[in-house]
């Protein structure tokens, strides 16, 4: 089998969203609209200052994995870290090294680009999430996230 990574467009649309809702449940057991979901992906495809999407294709015959990510300032280091927003890989596809080459991937663009260097966040209680992210290289942060409802 081949694989090929490439940046995502509005043909990819429909399978974007339904990984962005597949995430969420398999994630953190959450339920999302996918209309909603669908107008957030379609405005960040259409303005990569929102936001920027690759994926990954089998045989380039069907997307079977994606990743986004966006972009914070850092006034302190003059420069972007990139987060990674959503990842997800069809389950048949997975322990296979595949996410690795979607991080790889963006890695290459966020070194091409200057940025500071890539986070995320996963839900605390995602095992199998924080055990997949830590064999590609992550690590845990000296930082809390916190929020606060409005």
């Amino acid at each position: 089998m081949t694989f090929h990574i490439r940046k995502a467009t509005s043909a990819d649309l429909k399978r974007l969203v339904s990984f962005a809702v597949a995430e969420a449940k398999e994630a953190e057991g959450v339920k999302k609209d996918s209309e909603r979901v669908r107008q957030g992906i379609t405005t960040a495809l259409n303005d990569d200052s929102i936001a920027m999407y690759w994926v990954l294709e089998k045989n380039n015959t069907g997307v079977i994995g994606s990743v986004s990510m966006v972009k914070e300032w850092s006034d302190w280091n003059s420069g972007y870290y990139w987060w990674i927003q959503n990842m997800y890989l069809l389950p048949e596809f997975r322990g296979k090294g595949l996410m690795e080459r979607l991080i790889q991937a963006l890695k290459d663009a966020a070194r091409n680009e200057g940025a500071l260097e890539l986070r995320l966040y996963v839900h605390k209680n995602n095992a199998q999430a924080i055990s997949a992210y830590q064999k590609v290289g992550f690590f845990d942060a000296d930082y809390r996230i916190m929020t606060m409802s409005l």
